[in-house]
């Protein structure tokens, strides 16, 4: 890594000097050059772009970080100068957050030792980025990778954290764990399946459990995976309706009476949509109360003299009303009238 400046002349300087990008790229009409070699030197191009990129994000967020802090111990305790710092380099805050967040994880990977300063430039940006977020373990993984000199992309880095989910796992069968092991069974199948079992029950997890080790197969564990999706999706849904916990209703029986025919999927999606519609009724009375309260404070603050204020108040009254009137086309041939009704 760089080392920085100790005097703003020193660092002043550094900044003066031009990077050299310079790259002899290859003419792509020249029919003589091989295609491998082609892609050859404009992949190696790009990986030193790549490293540049990431390097300088991370000292960026260095400095961002820098700045922030000193804000915090001598500003105004708002962040007013930070935002204003921000601002005149036409950098929005989620922009320097993430950068700052970006730091931090080089930081933290550095200052804990799981990767040494010369290891950064075998990642692409995106690759670092997801390591950072990546588990603990999964961040040992790839940074051995990284210190023995392997290139680091997203895709091995997903690779490495689906392997460590699908053998680390304790929702998965023993049949299964044994064919990831072997190479036989892909992990980017399993790290799915271990997902969406997380969000189960144990209740759930059992049948689910039985199918994929009678048929430790690719095409059983995407069933399953998409089974799991859907029933995490009918169990989450069917807790927020209230129209359904105020019943006597037996959620558990009419489940199984979905899997038994095989329409989970449905049932979940209907589930679903009842919550959904349950939150937009509820919304919609706040919204309208809100705006019969401001129709009403309107209308005593206005009076003859404000017959265009008056007009506006009449072209609302279809919805500050206790019948609502929605038209759902622009010829309103086709009106929805809803009628509020609350018990007190």
């Amino acid at each position: 890594m760089v080392e920085i400046p100790e005097s703003t002349a020193e660092l002043a300087a550094v900044l003066e000097e031009p990077v050299d990008l310079n790259f002899q790229l290859p003419d792509p009409e020249d029919e003589d050059i091989q295609e491998y070699d082609f892609q050859q030197l404009v992949d190696n191009a790009w990986r030193v772009c790549d490293r540049f990129d990431l390097q300088t994000e991370i000292w960026r967020g260095r400095i961002l970080r820098v700045v922030r802090d000193r804000e915090k111990k001598g500003g105004d305790g708002r962040g007013t100068g930070f935002l204003n710092w921000l601002k005149s380099r036409e950098i929005s805050k989620s922009q320097a957050y993430s950068l700052i967040e970006l730091a931090n994880s080089a930081d933290t990977l550095l200052a804990e030792g799981k990767l040494n300063p010369d290891a950064i430039r075998n990642f692409s940006k995106r690759a670092f980025v997801e390591t950072a977020k990546s588990a603990p373990e999964v961040q040992q993984l790839v940074s051995d990778k990284a210190q023995q000199g392997d290139r680091i992309t997203r895709r091995e880095v997903k690779q490495l954290a689906d392997e460590w989910t699908a053998m680390s796992s304790e929702l998965l069968p023993d049949e299964v764990k044994e064919k990831a092991s072997a190479g036989t069974m892909p992990a980017r199948y399993l790290a799915p399946l271990v997902k969406e079992m997380e969000k189960l029950p144990e209740l759930h997890l059992k049948p689910l459990q039985e199918e994929v080790a009678a048929n430790p197969d690719v095409d059983t564990v995407k069933q399953t995976t998409s089974d799991a999706r859907f029933l995490a999706k009918y169990l989450d849904a069917a807790a927020q309706v209230q129209a359904i916990q105020h019943s006597s209703l037996d959620m558990e029986l009419a489940l199984q009476e979905a899997l038994r025919l095989d329409c989970l999927n449905t049932a979940a999606d209907l589930v679903k949509q009842a919550s959904v519609l349950e939150q937009s009724v509820g919304k919609l009375y706040t919204t309208w109360k809100r705006l019969s309260s401001l129709s009403d404070r309107l209308y005593v603050d206005t009076g003859a003299s404000t017959p265009h204020l008056r007009s506006l108040l009449n072209c609302l009254d279809r919805l500050t009303n206790d019948v609502i009137e929605v038209p759902l086309d622009e010829t309103g041939e086709q009106i929805v009238r809803l009628k509020l009704m609350v018990d007190t």
